[in-house]
């Protein structure tokens, strides 16, 4: 029964981070003045469309890949209504390629230089590779390594999420921005894959 309780516990947290930084990107539609990470971007860049574009497509469609991917993780939802379960699917799906896309471009003008850059970047890529190869085992219904998989990409997903614990609380321990900034370009995803590989261990699906 305790162990029942810290289950649920731990799901609501769960459920509750992914659907609030979710819904996070809205606050851009409505602040007029430049807001959150964008702060620390040079006039330059804030002037340029296409960065802009990534800019805006990565935490939109971000946001729209940390609303749907959670459910996925949900036997409730995937015993009652299957056909919900591939639709979400598919839409995170799409929702990853757009967002990681834009990730890697925007990752390559990140605050903090090199560092961070290579953080994000990567990020990005692992976020792709891992989404693509679950989406192509599915097709091919491998559904072990579509689970796996799938673990992987949410945990790189949830990075959105983890970024913005970690950044303020090294921001204040550090006392400087920059710094806690470029460490977390690593902190706030590098973790997430390590939890989700003793997890697919511990199910023991298939990521050959």
């Amino acid at each position: 029964m305790p162990g029942r309780v810290t289950n649920k516990v731990v799901w609501i947290v769960f459920a509750f981070l992914a659907i609030s930084i979710g819904l996070y990107p809205l606050a851009y539609l409505f602040v007029s003045s430049e807001f959150g990470l964008l702060t620390s971007k040079t006039a330059e860049l804030l002037s340029n469309t296409v960065w802009r574009l990534g800019f805006y497509g990565h935490i939109a469609f971000g946001g729209l890949a940390l609303l749907t991917g959670w459910s996925q993780f949900s036997k409730r939802i995937r015993a009652k209504n299957l056909n919900l379960h591939r639709n979400l699917g598919k839409i995170y799906t799409v929702s990853v390629l757009i967002s990681g896309i834009c990730g890697v471009y925007i990752g390559f003008f990140a605050t903090g230089g090199t560092i961070a850059s290579l953080g994000f970047i990567l990020l990005g890529i692992v976020w792709l590779y891992t989404t693509i190869r679950a989406y192509a085992a599915i097709k091919n219904k491998d559904l072990s390594l579509h689970q796996g998989m799938m673990i992987y990409s949410y945990a790189a997903c949830f990075a959105a999420v983890m970024l913005r614990i970690w950044l303020p609380l090294l921001t204040l321990a550090i006392g400087e921005f920059l710094t806690a900034y470029r460490i977390v370009a690593w902190l706030c995803w590098v973790p997430n894959l390590v939890f989700a590989h003793f997890w697919v261990r511990k199910k023991g699906f298939t990521i050959g």
